[in-house]
C-alpha cells in the first residue's frame, strides 16, 4: 500500500475526514455546555390564579437540569403539569438563556363525587378547592356527559330562576336534579329533557304558588307528575294531557 500513491491519498482523506468530524464534534460540544447558554430566566406567560407559585419556583429550582440545549423540555412539562390545578403546560425555548411556560389551569366548575373536582371541559382532577360549587354524582366514564347536561338543564330552568345545585346519573344512567330552593326532580333514564320542559311548564301555576314546601318531584309519569310533601310519602299528585 506504501508503494501505491492511490491508496495513501484515499486514507489520507479518510483521516482527514475523521479528524474534521472529532473536531466538529469537540466544537459542537463545547459550545453546547457553554455557560452562555445556561438558562437564566423562566419566564410565566401569565401570573398562576390557583396555582401555588412556590411549587413552581421548586420545579425551576431542582428539576431544571441542563443549558438551553439540553434541557429534557417533555420531562419538564410533565413535571409542571403534575401540580394541582394545572391542566396543560406549553414550554418553549428562547435563545439564548430563556426558558417560556405558559400554564393552562383548571377552571372548576363542579365537586365530583366524595372529594375531586370536574372542570369545564368535563375531566375530573385532584385539588383542594373551598369555592360553593355544585355537586356531580356519576361514574368515572361519565364526567363529561354530566357536564354538558348541567348546562342543558342549566338553560331550562332560567325560566323560572330556578338552579341546579346537584346533578346525578345513577349506574342504571337515571337522572336525577336537586334545584337550589331543596326540591329534588326525579327525571329517570328516558326523555329527561322533555320531562323537566313539562316540569318548567307547569312550575309557576302548580307548585310555585303552594304554601308548603315540596320536598321531591317524580316526573317518570307519562302525563303528569307526583308531588311529595314534607312528613310522609303521600302528596299531591297533578295530571296533564
Amino acid at each position: 500500500m506504501w508503494d501505491n500513491p492511490q491508496a495513501l491519498r484515499q486514507l489520507a482523506n479518510s483521516l482527514f475526514g475523521i479528524s474534521l468530524l472529532l473536531l466538529l464534534f469537540g466544537m459542537v460540544h463545547y459550545m453546547l455546555h457553554m455557560p452562555d447558554f445556561s438558562l437564566n430566566v423562566v419566564q410565566l406567560t401569565a401570573p398562576p390564579l390557583r396555582v401555588d407559585p412556590a411549587l413552581i419556583g421548586d420545579i425551576v429550582s431542582n428539576e431544571l437540569r441542563g443549558n438551553f440545549f439540553t434541557l429534557d423540555i417533555e420531562e419538564v412539562r410533565k413535571s409542571f403539569e403534575k401540580l394541582p390545578w394545572v391542566r396543560k403546560v406549553s414550554v418553549r425555548r428562547r435563545f439564548p438563556w430563556m426558558l417560556e411556560v405558559e400554564i393552562e389551569e383548571h377552571e372548576a366548575l363542579a365537586h365530583w363525587n366524595n372529594d375531586e373536582l370536574v372542570n369545564t371541559h368535563g375531566e375530573v382532577f385532584s385539588a383542594e378547592s373551598g369555592q360553593v360549587l355544585p355537586r356531580f354524582i356519576g361514574q368515572a366514564e361519565t364526567a363529561d356527559e354530566i357536564t354538558q347536561m348541567y348546562k342543558v338543564f342549566g338553560e331550562q330552568l332560567t325560566p323560572i330562576k330556578q338552579k341546579v345545585v346537584q346533578i346525578s346519573l345513577s349506574p342504571r344512567r337515571a337522572w336525577q336534579l336537586r334545584l337550589n330552593n331543596g326540591m329534588v326532580l326525579e327525571l329517570g333514564r328516558e326523555q329527561a329533557q322533555e320531562r323537566l320542559a313539562r316540569f318548567v311548564a307547569i312550575y309557576p301555576t302548580s307548585l310555585a304558588t303552594l304554601t308548603r314546601t315540596i320536598n321531591y318531584v317524580d316526573l317518570r309519569y307519562k302525563n303528569g307528575f307526583a308531588a311529595y310533601l314534607p312528613g310522609g310519602i303521600s302528596g299531591s299528585q297533578a295530571n296533564q294531557g
